[in-house]
């Protein structure tokens, strides 16, 4: 059972999340920077910047680069991997708003099909990518529509909940969110394949960021300036062997979590209307913020489907994103780190990184 659960929720989507990463993610902050440089005036270099992130973000781009970082995370052989990308694509945009789970669940299954018989003919190169397509193509035509739906439903209804509730579904969502980030499993997947934008996007950026900052500055006396980086720009899944060999040290910045999700949705207001992806990725490589300012300047197809528009920005806004994804988590998570290393549940080293 633990080889399946790691095969295929946390093996595939990191590769999914990174088909993500390189394809709508970087092409929506070029697009959205080209965009905005382009306000300065008419300049060939500002609407190249538009074009690549245009390239980037089509939905049969996306679909197969999400299905081919699905085969590769599962090391399928290359005929396979390289099938998957038109298996991918078709199931995307079949999918409409639930693509990204049409496609890991197509991907998986086409995948395993085509790695059942791969090499096992002297007709290898039409067996193993025939198969490979017919089964993602047949699995597409009768299942991607309801499997998206049914992702684009689920993803509504947090949304839905989250404007209704924002105090109650901001904590829930930030904690939840959060703790999938530092989990080996992929939040950013997770975010993409339930389309989360809007207020509930916002309460998992917190989420995300009081994670990683969180454990970045809790973890500070141990790990010094590298673990800072390493785990503030990068994963705070790195501290999942120590959560494992001393639980109480994921207390500070999931309680942090807790407190700057409800900050983020009823103080701030604060939505993720850039790229879902974007929602579950929190500090890493600062992808979390700069999706929030994106959303900001140009909301992309999902959050307008949802009422998103294009807004005038003001040192409100800027001042609730960088407490919500910088400061609050780090002085939340510092406090109560202090005060569990002062009563023994936190002792020095529990938080060293090898």
């Amino acid at each position: 059972m633990n080889k399946y659960v790691k095969r295929y929720l946390i093996d595939a989507m990191s590769g999914m999340a990174q088909g993500l990463f390189a394809s709508l993610l970087i092409g929506t902050i070029v697009k959205t920077i080209g965009q905005q440089l382009l306000r300065l005036g008419e300049n060939l270099v500002f609407k190249f910047l538009v074009d690549a992130g245009n390239f980037a973000t089509d939905a049969h781009v996306v679909g197969a680069a999400m299905a081919v970082g699905i085969a590769f995370a599962m090391q399928c052989p290359a005929l396979v991997l390289f099938t998957l990308a038109a298996v991918g694509s078709a199931a995307n945009v079949t999918g409409g708003a639930g693509g990204p789970l049409a496609v890991l669940v197509i991907a998986i299954i086409a995948a395993e099909c085509g790695n059942l018989v791969s090499k096992k003919t002297k007709v290898d190169i039409i067996v193993t990518p025939a198969v490979t397509l017919l089964v993602g193509a047949l699995l597409t035509v009768l299942f991607a529509k309801y499997i998206g739906a049914a992702a684009a439903s689920l993803g509504k209804l947090v949304m839905w909940a989250t404007e209704l509730r924002p105090f109650l579904m901001g904590m829930i969502v930030s904690a939840v969110v959060g703790i999938a980030l530092t989990l080996p499993i992929s939040s950013a997947a997770i975010c993409a394949a339930f389309g989360l934008v809007g207020l509930a996007g916002g309460a998992a950026v917190a989420g995300c960021c009081a994670q990683m900052v969180g454990f970045a500055i809790l973890s500070f006396r141990e790990n010094r300036w590298g673990g800072l980086l390493s785990q503030g720009l990068g994963t705070s899944m790195l501290q999942m062997p120590n959560i494992i060999k001393n639980p109480k040290i994921w207390i500070p910045p999931t309680l942090a979590s807790i407190i700057t999700g409800p900050i983020a949705t009823c103080v701030f207001k604060m939505q993720m209307n850039g790229a879902a992806v974007s929602s579950g990725m929190g500090t890493c490589g600062l992808v979390g913020p700069i999706g929030v300012v994106t959303g900001w300047f140009s909301p992309v197809p999902a959050a307008v489907e949802q009422g998103a528009t294009a807004v005038s920005v003001g040192a409100f806004d800027w001042l609730g994103l960088i407490l919500v994804c910088f400061i609050l988590p780090g002085v939340l998570s510092f406090v109560f780190g202090a005060l569990l290393r002062k009563i023994g549940w936190i002792k020095e080293g529990d938080l060293a990184l090898n």
